[in-house]
């Protein structure tokens, strides 16, 4: 008994100093320099908003929140790096659809929840493009075109198994239209459609819309729930009668282990970075919906952006388990 005694005595003072351990972490965070890891190249949508939001974070946390850029192979370098770096706050990853396209690919071998996640920032739609002067004004009229001819029309994307990717196949799918996927890069994306390689392309909006206002480019549809502020008269996959819906969205993830005082802290300032004025005017001009989230409500929309991601690549034949 005199035993029994002693053990819970122990335990009891090793939770205490659990306790203050973390309030003490908790308490001093951050006291230095932050890392912000941009998966993508500099000059991107990612690498824009990123920038931004990491400047506002500052802003908010009193300490330098520096964007460093860590491109390559879908994204999986930065969620590599991020899996294996220190868990204590100080560095953090710019995350995107992409956490689930690159793990679902079998770049990495951990899946998306190998990580700890703050929460998401934003999301946006990914319309099907073409250029201003295309034949086709609506996307019915494509699809008319597609299935009169197969494997005859090219649709370019970001990279084979990215978001792009992942949503134009979804959208070929539901309207029963074979393509030619044509995987040009972020930056010979939107190219390959004005010089008329590619037929078509499905981008984020930001990476299309400043062409689209210039009149060189034309929207026909978007795969999301609802119609885009920015675009309004562009109506959505559902509207048409197609099933298909994939947004693209960006957030926070750190390495897995952080205290969860120090993501709440994180969290606190990502939500603050999102909401201010420099950020929502960016959204307001790019067309992404600022619409934080935490931990749980994040890590509960992960799961079911996982669950369709795998679906979609899937039917492509490029899905490939960890």
């Amino acid at each position: 008994m005199r035993d029994l005694k002693r053990k819970l005595s122990r335990l009891m003072v090793g939770l205490a100093g659990v306790v203050l351990a973390t309030a003490s972490t908790a308490a001093e965070f951050p006291s230095g320099p932050i890392e912000f890891v941009i998966p993508f190249g500099a000059g991107g949508g990612a690498d824009i908003e990123g920038r931004l939001l990491a400047k506002e974070m500052s802003n908010v946390l009193g300490v330098s929140v520096t964007p460093v850029n860590k491109p390559g192979a879908g994204g999986a370098i930065t969620y590599t790096y991020i899996v294996n770096a220190k868990p204590d706050g100080y560095t953090v990853a710019w995350n995107s659809t992409s956490v689930l396209t690159t793990t679902n690919l079998g770049n990495t071998d951990f899946d998306y929840d190998a990580m700890d996640h703050i929460g998401r920032v934003e999301f946006q739609p990914q319309p099907f493009v073409v250029k201003a002067d295309a034949p086709w004004q609506t996307f019915n009229e494509f699809i008319a075109d597609c299935k009169e001819n197969p494997n005859t029309y090219k649709v370019a994307n970001s990279g084979t198994g990215s978001a792009t990717h992942v949503a134009a196949i979804a959208l070929m799918n539901a309207s029963g239209c074979q393509a030619i996927h044509l995987p040009k890069g972020i930056k010979g994306r939107n190219a390959s459609v004005l010089s008329g390689e590619a037929d078509a392309m499905v981008a984020p909006l930001t990476g299309a819309i400043k062409l689209t206002k210039a009149g060189k480019l034309r929207i026909l549809v978007v795969p999301t729930a609802e119609r885009n502020a920015v675009i309004p008269d562009v109506p959505t996959a559902r509207e048409l009668g197609y099933d298909a819906e994939l947004d693209l969205f960006r957030g926070l993830s750190v390495p897995p282990g952080t205290p969860a005082a120090v993501k709440e802290v994180l969290a606190n300032a990502m939500r603050q970075a999102a909401q201010s004025d420099a950020f929502m005017t960016l959204a307001k001009q790019k067309g992404f919906t600022v619409s934080p989230s935490g931990p749980a409500e994040f890590s509960s929309y992960l799961s079911q952006e996982d669950a369709k991601v795998k679906s979609i690549l899937k039917t492509a034949g490029l899905y490939r388990s960890n």
